[in-house]
């Protein structure tokens, strides 16, 4: 959903073409992997990073166009919110340039970029979702000014037919209404990317779904919304239910979501695109130039660009993409289960145990999702969004068992033998595992922080809710400069 797009209305003629060229790009696609078409020697990974922008007093800044043009670097983009801003940190081989290269790039960009953004009157945070923000901070006038986002926002609701209902129970309850997609731009994530060949592609992706859940209980980072202490991690229902185009009708007949788990294992990367195509319906049915099938028939690489964009459209918390890059084609996995921040550390650490872990558990002789169903996976994702690290998640061989447990026992050692089989030696894989370790160890991450930061303001100062938010924020933003990992953050 990178792309721009013009304002249109859509007729029933472009939703008939845009359904052929489709199915056009699925035959292209299934061609090219009969073929062995694609780039599979050279895995890489990639990173994008989508972060909040506030005023000088932590709150949101409706300022993204004027800190874009500050920037002034293509690697920036805007994203939903007026209030948000995404970086996509160049792809790499996993241990190019030695173990400091990536935290000294991506710093320095973020650096750099906070710096430009503060002559625009703003900062940059990252973080699940900004814990100062207020409903009345998200409303139409709150989205970014790009013709795709109102298009978008148009299309769901018009497949929707009726305004969106949120609805999270947690510490407090949150019941509210809206009439645009806004609340989406709430979510701040971080984006892990993996390329491998398509060979390899099922047994990576189903190893990330397996994971998902653990993932988000040592991350955590999104325990507030709307003034309200829900989930540790109240970005996935929010997100779930932000994008959702079926109103309650169509929801009790069985039809899937657009942000959405899957509900199977598959056996062929080719298994998502081709359930993209046959569940959903599009949103946005723009159809370029390029006939897929004789471009292939030519000898050139089609860009597939209805089948990209469709896919776009459609949220799984672990997204296959296609993509051509140096005349290329390639797949790779979008691992999209993660907050965005607090620290560069952190936010390292965790993609250091994701692709460690999903190596090791890719190249298993006896593979986990052969002894665990889809059905436990997603629900490890849910139960780890509402509990956080404190949660007790299954895996086959423990039964239920906490996180921290699970994690020390059993997948840190699996992460490291990962990240050895890639080639990352002990003196790189150690601090950035230990981090991870180090946050089971002391049951912190940056929910924990946020949650007892914000009591202990409350009870202190007897500040009010939306003041003890803001002080929070303001502190956590100090923290985050300082790039000490979380679960090291003094509450006093």
């Amino acid at each position: 959903m990178g792309r721009d797009v013009p304002a249109l209305v859509f007729t029933r003629e472009d939703r008939r073409r845009y359904r052929i060229k489709m199915r056009d790009c699925l035959d292209a696609f299934a061609r090219m992997l009969r073929d062995d078409r694609f780039e599979g020697e050279r895995p890489r990974v990639g990173l994008e990073i989508e972060l909040n922008l506030v005023d000088d007093r932590a709150e949101p800044a409706m300022r993204n166009t004027d800190v874009l043009e500050a920037i002034a670097d293509p690697a920036w983009s805007t994203e939903l919110g007026r209030f948000n801003l995404e970086i996509n940190v160049p792809p790499r081989g996993l241990t190019a340039g030695g173990p400091d290269a990536w935290e000294s790039e991506i710093r320095a960009a973020l650096n750099h970029a906070d710096e430009r953004a503060a002559s625009a009157g703003a900062r940059l945070v990252t973080v699940g979702i900004l814990p100062s923000l207020r409903q009345r901070d998200i409303g139409a006038e709150s989205l970014s000014e790009s013709p795709r986002y109102r298009l978008l926002n148009d299309q769901v609701f018009a497949a929707r037919g009726e305004d969106l209902r949120i609805e999270v129970d947690g510490v407090d309850r949150l019941r509210t209404y809206a009439d645009t997609i806004t609340p989406e731009a709430a979510c701040t994530s971080t984006q892990f990317h993996l390329q491998v060949s398509p060979e390899s592609f099922p047994a990576y992706w189903n190893a990330a779904q397996a994971i998902a859940g653990v993932q988000v209980a040592l991350s955590a980072n999104s325990p507030f919304l709307f003034g309200k202490e829900l989930w540790h991690e109240t970005r996935v229902p929010l997100f779930e239910q932000a994008t959702d185009t079926r109103p309650e009708e169509i929801k009790v007949q069985g039809v899937r979501p657009r942000v959405w788990f899957g509900e199977r294992w598959i056996t062929s990367v080719f298994d998502l695109f081709e359930e993209n195509l046959r569940y959903f319906p599009a949103l946005l049915p723009l159809c370029e130039e390029e006939d897929p099938l004789d471009t292939l028939d030519r000898g050139d690489v089609p860009e597939l660009a209805e089948l990209s964009l469709h896919n776009g459209t459609i949220y799984r918390w672990n997204r296959p993409v296609y993509a051509v890059a140096d005349g290329r084609p390639h797949v790779r996995v979008e691992n999209r289960v993660l907050p965005a921040g607090p620290t560069v550390a952190d936010t390292l650490a965790n993609g250091a145990f994701y692709y460690g872990l999903t190596r090791a558990l890719a190249e298993e002789d006896r593979p986990v999702w052969s002894r665990m169903s889809f059905a436990a996976a997603e629900e490890n994702l849910h139960t780890a969004a509402r509990h956080g690290i404190d949660a007790l998640l299954y895996w086959p061989g423990m039964g239920e068992v906490p996180v921290p447990e699970l994690v020390l026992r059993r997948l840190l050692p699996l992460a490291h033998r990962g990240l050895e089989r890639s080639g990352m030696d002990a003196a790189w894989r150690e601090p950035l595992l230990g981090i991870v370790e180090q946050r089971c160890v002391t049951a912190r991450n940056g929910a924990v922080w946020q949650k007892e930061m914000l009591h202990r303001i409350e009870d202190a100062d007897h500040a009010g809710r939306h003041e003890a938010l803001r002080r929070m924020t303001a502190l956590y933003i100090d923290y985050m400069h300082l790039n000490a990992p979380v679960h090291t953050w003094p509450v006093d």
